[in-house]
């Protein structure tokens, strides 16, 4: 089992000794994923980047857990490999944004 698989169970399990597994179908992870992200980008409304990091840190830490706990549960509850569709996407992104050749 690599990291990202026992993650993935670590998160699982903490769902299932809560009996939450029930509540987490593809819509409401969806829609959990979207409210979570909102909670993080609101760490930095009205302040610049240096400013929101400086008051919110840890609350920018917290928010962006809580985004990928539920982009986990998503994956895991979908049945989808973590790893192979990041390296599936990432191979798509390097074709429609290929490397810069020469000077950047």
């Amino acid at each position: 089992m690599n990291k990202l698989e026992e993650l993935q169970k670590v998160i699982h399990d903490f769902s299932e000794e809560r009996n939450w597994i029930k509540y987490h179908n593809g819509k409401d992870m969806a829609l959990s994923i979207c409210l979570e992200a909102a909670e993080l980008l609101e760490n930095f409304q009205w302040k610049n980047y240096e400013e929101a990091f400086e008051k919110n840190i840890q609350n920018i830490k917290d928010e962006l857990a809580d985004v990928l706990i539920y982009c986990f549960r998503f994956a895991d509850e979908n049945h989808f490999d973590i790893e192979e569709i990041i390296l599936n996407k990432m191979e798509k992104n390097a074709v429609k944004h290929p490397k810069k050749q020469g000077n950047n």
